[in-house]
């Protein structure tokens, strides 16, 4: 989370050329999955680190497993957390414009944040037209956020009060 993407570009760029992950949407997704792992593994670290001890133990208890406890007392307990990192991931990664132009430079392969800002390029003279393709662009977002809102907001203040 320290380190800035584009500071690792070339290195990341070696590595895609070597591996034939460059114009391609495995490598895409490889290096946008990768660089959002750590704030996904800090927000569920956070979430269950404040998920009481009492429901595992109630869990043994009535003589469930492990992995019965995880799957059917811990994961639904998930649900705000999981929103948020969905949210959050969803929304920069579909927001990601430097990588993307990096990596990606067939115009058939780009993603819809370097394809808007050629848009615009080409359009310039034509805002209202601009605008309708930020709009589309940012439309759904918007729709993925409303239906996600309320899990989103319990899980940025899961944890915060002890």
């Amino acid at each position: 989370m320290m380190i800035p993407p584009l500071s690792i570009l070339v290195p990341l760029y070696t590595f895609l050329v070597r591996i034939g992950g460059v114009n391609s949407y495995w490598g895409t997704i490889l290096v946008l999955g990768t660089g959002n792992l750590p704030l996904a593994i800090f927000l569920y670290t956070a979430f269950i680190r404040s998920i009481p001890v009492v429901i595992d133990e109630a869990g043994m208890v009535d003589g469930a497993s492990p992995m019965r406890i995880f799957f059917r007392l811990i994961l639904p307990l998930l649900k705000p957390v999981t929103a948020t990192v969905i949210i959050m991931t969803g929304i920069g990664v579909w927001n990601e414009y430097a990588l993307s132009s990096y990596l990606l430079t067939d115009q058939s392969m780009q993603t819809i944040a370097p394809r808007v800002a050629s848009f615009f390029a080409a359009q310039s003279s034509n805002l209202g037209t601009g605008a309708a393709a930020a709009l589309i662009a940012a439309l759904p977002v918007v729709v993925a956020y409303l239906f996600l809102q309320r899990y989103f907001i319990e899980g940025m203040v899961a944890g915060s009060e002890k």
